[in-house]
C-alpha cells in the first residue's frame, strides 16, 4: 500500500510538473503572440504613416507646383503689363501709328497684318504663354517666356493683343473660377475674340468703392441688375463687362458683394462717353436697368466678392504702375531728346546745367524703379500689396516726367490747337494732361499710402 500511494504521488507530482509545463509554453505562446499583434500593428502603424507622408509630399510638391504656375503667370503679366504700358505712352504722345489691336466681337483693323499676328500668336496661346494649354494659354515656364519674349524683341515685333481681359479679369479667373467658366472665358480673352471692360467706380463711390450701390437682385435662374457705373475705359467698344454689384443690401457694406460678368449686348446696358480735360477720353457712364445676368456668371460665391475685387485690383495697379518705366521706349521722343531740341545741346549734353541736373535725378530714380520693378517679376509670388507701391511711385513718377517735358518746350507746353504749334506739341500736352488720371484710376496716391502704410508698414490705423 505504502508502495502504491508512493507510486500515485509520483504520478501527481508528474501531472503537476506537466501542468506547470504547459502553463509556461501557454505564457510563451501569449508573449510570443503579443509580440506578433504589437509587430503587426507597429508594422500597420508605419504603412498609415509612409502613406500619409507620401501623401504630405505629393500634396506639397502639387502646391509648389500650383505656386510655381502662379509666379510664372505673374512674370509673365507683369511682362504684359510693362508692354502694354509703353504702347499706351507711345500712343497718347504720338511716337507710334494708332494702330493698337484690343480685338473683341467690334475690332477694326487698320492694318490688316495685325490681324493676322493676333490669330497666330492666339492660335500658340502665347498672348498669355503661362496659362495652361487646356484653358488656351502657352503652357510655357518662366525660362521659356523668357526665351519667348526676348526673341520677339530680337525681331521687333509687337504686342499682338492690348486686353483688360488679360491683365485684370483672367488672373482672378484662374484663382477664383469654376472649371466651367475658365473654359468658357479664359480662350476667348487669349484669342481676344472678347474685348472686357471694368465696372468698379460707380457715382458714389470711388476710393470708398465698398459703398457701391449698382444691386443685382436674386431672381430665381438669373440676377436683376440696375445701378450705374462711371469711368469704365472703352464701355462704348467692349463686349463684357465684369462688375461688381451689390446681392446682400442688408450685409455690411463689404460682404454684400458679388463679381458678375455681364455681356455688353444684353437688352438694359447702355453707355455714354465722358470727354477730359485732354480732349478726349476712353471713359464711359454705364447703365444698366432691368439687365437679366445668368447665374452661371457668378464668379466665387454670393456675397463674397470683395476679396476677388482687391485681387484684381493688385493687377490693375501693377499694370499702372508700369507707366512710370518711360525709358526704353524704341524711340528718341523721349526726355532728353525733348530737352535737347528746346534748351539746346552743347558737346552732346542738355546745355542747361540745372534743367540738366533735374533731368539726370529723374532718370537715376527711374532707373532704380525699373530694376526693383524687375526684381519683383523675377521673385514672382501673387498680387500683394507691394502693387500699391509700385502703383504710387509709378504714376507719380510718370507725372513728373511730363512736367520736366512741358517745362523744357517752353511756350510750346501749352500747345493745342493751331497752326503755329506742331503735331508732336500738340500730342505731348494731352499727354501731360492725361497723366493727372495715373494718380486717380485703379486708386488715388492717397489710397495707395494708406495700404502701404497699414498692410507693407504695419502701422496702426
Amino acid at each position: 500500500r505504502s508502495e502504491q500511494v508512493q507510486a500515485v504521488s509520483l504520478v501527481r507530482d508528474q501531472v503537476l510538473g506537466l501542468r506547470q509545463e504547459l502553463s509556461e509554453r501557454e505564457k510563451d505562446l501569449a508573449e510570443v503572440s503579443k509580440r506578433e499583434t504589437a509587430l503587426v500593428e507597429q508594422r500597420e502603424l508605419a504603412e498609415r504613416s509612409r502613406q500619409e507622408a507620401q501623401r504630405r509630399a505629393e500634396l506639397q510638391h502639387s502646391e509648389l507646383l500650383d505656386m510655381q504656375r502662379q509666379a510664372d503667370m505673374e512674370r509673365n503679366l507683369q511682362d504684359q503689363s510693362t508692354l502694354a504700358a509703353q504702347a499706351e505712352l507711345s500712343r497718347v504722345q504720338g511716337r507710334i501709328p494708332i494702330d493698337e489691336v484690343w480685338g473683341g466681337r467690334k475690332a477694326e483693323y487698320k492694318n490688316p497684318e495685325s490681324k493676322i499676328w493676333l490669330d497666330r500668336m492666339g492660335a500658340k496661346g502665347w498672348t498669355m504663354p503661362t496659362v495652361p494649354e487646356e484653358y488656351g494659354g502657352g503652357g510655357l515656364n518662366a525660362e521659356q517666356v523668357t526665351i519667348l519674349n526676348q526673341e520677339m524683341f530680337a525681331i521687333g515685333a509687337k504686342q499682338p493683343l492690348l486686353s483688360f481681359g488679360i491683365w485684370m479679369l483672367a488672373p482672378v479667373l484662374l484663382e477664383y473660377g469654376t472649371e466651367e467658366q475658365k473654359k468658357e472665358h479664359l480662350p476667348k480673352i487669349i484669342k481676344g475674340e472678347i474685348r472686357w471692360c471694368q465696372g468698379y467706380s460707380e457715382p458714389g463711390s470711388g476710393s470708398d468703392l465698398a459703398s457701391l450701390s449698382t444691386k443685382a437682385e436674386d431672381n430665381g435662374d438669373h440676377f436683376l441688375v440696375n445701378g450705374q457705373k462711371v469711368w469704365t475705359s472703352y464701355a462704348d467698344k467692349a463686349d463684357w463687362i465684369f462688375a461688381l454689384v451689390r446681392t446682400g443690401p442688408k450685409e455690411p457694406k463689404h460682404d454684400g458683394i458679388s463679381f458678375l460678368l455681364i455681356d455688353m449686348e444684353t437688352a438694359g446696358v447702355s453707355t455714354k462717353p465722358i470727354t477730359l480735360i485732354s480732349g478726349k477720353s476712353p471713359f464711359c457712364e454705364t447703365f444698366f436697368d432691368d439687365v437679366k445676368v445668368p447665374k452661371e456668371n457668378l464668379i466665387g460665391q454670393l456675397n463674397a466678392g470683395w476679396a476677388i475685387a482687391k485681387a484684381l485690383l493688385q493687377h490693375e495697379r501693377a499694370f499702372i504702375s508700369s507707366f512710370g518705366l518711360g525709358s526704353g521706349m524704341g524711340s528718341g521722343r523721349d526726355l532728353v531728346s525733348i530737352a535737347k531740341k528746346h534748351v539746346g545741346e552743347e558737346d552732346g549734353k542738355i546745355s542747361n546745367g540745372f534743367y540738366r541736373s533735374q533731368i539726370a535725378s529723374h532718370k537715376i530714380k527711374e532707373h532704380a524703379f525699373g530694376l526693383t520693378f524687375k526684381r519683383a517679376k523675377d521673385e514672382g509670388g501673387k498680387a500683394s500689396a507691394t502693387a500699391s507701391m509700385f502703383k504710387l511711385y509709378g504714376t507719380e513718377h510718370n507725372k513728373k516726367r511730363h512736367e520736366l517735358m512741358i517745362a523744357a518746350t517752353g511756350i510750346n507746353g501749352v500747345a493745342w490747337d493751331g497752326d503755329e504749334f506742331d503735331k508732336e506739341d500738340k500730342n505731348l500736352t494731352r499727354a501731360w494732361l492725361r497723366t493727372k488720371g495715373n494718380s486717380i484710376e485703379g486708386g488715388t496716391s492717397e489710397v495707395q499710402l494708406n495700404v502701404i502704410s497699414k498692410r507693407v508698414l504695419g502701422l496702426p490705423s
